[in-house]
């Protein structure tokens, strides 16, 4: 086994390096000082443009534009001070649950 850090691990890490540098310098601190507002919209665009792709059946713009989503995925967690981790230990809460139960538990 490696102990080489996961890819969404090594990502995360480098939006919160970056969180404090120069947005002339960082495209992350760039995002990250227009504020979550912004950094919602930018995910929404990249998300947008995964589907255009998806529809189309483009498998290598798809796995490109996939790649931006979770990037603004996590830009735009970071920017309200959600973190991957949190995101990742719902998942694991879920894990082993129907998504039709889930869902309908949520409706209460």
């Amino acid at each position: 086994m490696s102990d080489k850090p996961h890819t969404l691990d090594r990502l995360w890490s480098t939006i919160e390096d970056r969180r404090g540098a120069d947005p002339d310098e960082s495209w992350t601190a760039r995002l990250l000082s227009k504020g979550p507002e912004k950094c919602a919209e930018k995910f929404g665009e990249e998300a947008i443009e995964a589907l255009i792709e998806a529809v189309k059946g483009d498998t290598d713009a798809l796995t490109r534009e996939g790649a931006d989503v979770l990037y603004h995925f996590c830009i735009m967690l970071a920017s309200r001070g959600v973190t991957l981790k949190d995101v990742l230990s719902e998942l694991d809460r879920r894990h082993g649950t129907s998504g039709v139960a889930e869902k309908a538990a949520r409706k209460h």
